[in-house]
């Protein structure tokens, strides 16, 4: 059939769905099916994108392998540490805290009081004590409570500073128990007594 002078604008064709499902692009080195659910791309160099959102999902070994630093303790990701050391913390409001309590025991006549393990020491007389204070240090402070056991003992603390310049009496009735409070500044500890609680 012969069309003289004929302009064609516009052709519209209607290609069956099986087309589609024969046809195929290669992106990266990955065969896509046109029509088909293809997910993941190997080989794909991309230049000049701009990526508006992206989710990645790590696997669980990438928190097993990962660690964080806080004070002197080394933190694995996806860990259970529950102790960190030697961290400063600025301005901060804490709730319903613990101190660290240090059972001593029965305080024999010498002892020395170490603060590495808690701020809240316990102690039996079972004999004339004397104890030695840790190294000063600014803003350190603790508690000591001293149970009379049965009774009839002094115990003394070295190096200490009291209020009036005077050292307290330790209780010497049995099943008593008296709480010194300690606090440094750095140069001196500085001790209160709070004393003959019944136990």
């Amino acid at each position: 059939m012969t069309f003289p002078n004929v302009t064609i604008s516009s052709v519209a064709s209607t290609f069956p769905n099986s087309f589609l499902a024969n046809s195929s692009s290669t992106i990266g080195n990955t065969a896509v099916a046109l029509g088909s659910t293809v997910t993941s791309i190997g080989n794909l160099t991309l230049t000049n994108v701009t990526l508006s959102s992206v989710a990645s999902t790590l696997p669980n070994s990438f928190l097993a392998n990962s660690t964080t630093t806080l004070g002197n303790a080394t933190i694995t990701l996806g860990g259970t540490t529950t102790s960190v050391g030697n961290l400063t913390l600025t301005n901060g409001t804490y709730t319903d805290y613990t101190e660290s309590v240090v059972a001593i025991g029965n305080s024999s006549t010498t002892q020395t009081i170490a603060l590495s393990n808690g701020t809240v020491q316990t102690v039996t007389l079972t004999a004339n004590c004397t104890f030695t204070m840790p190294t000063a240090v600014a803003g350190k402070s603790f508690l000591v409570l001293i149970k009379s056991g049965a009774g009839n003992f002094t115990g003394t603390f070295t190096g200490v500073k009291w209020p009036a310049n005077t050292a307290p009496t330790i209780t010497n009735t049995a099943s008593r128990m008296d709480i010194i409070a300690f606090s440094s500044d750095g140069t001196n500890w500085y001790g209160t007594a709070s004393q003959n609680y019944y136990v």
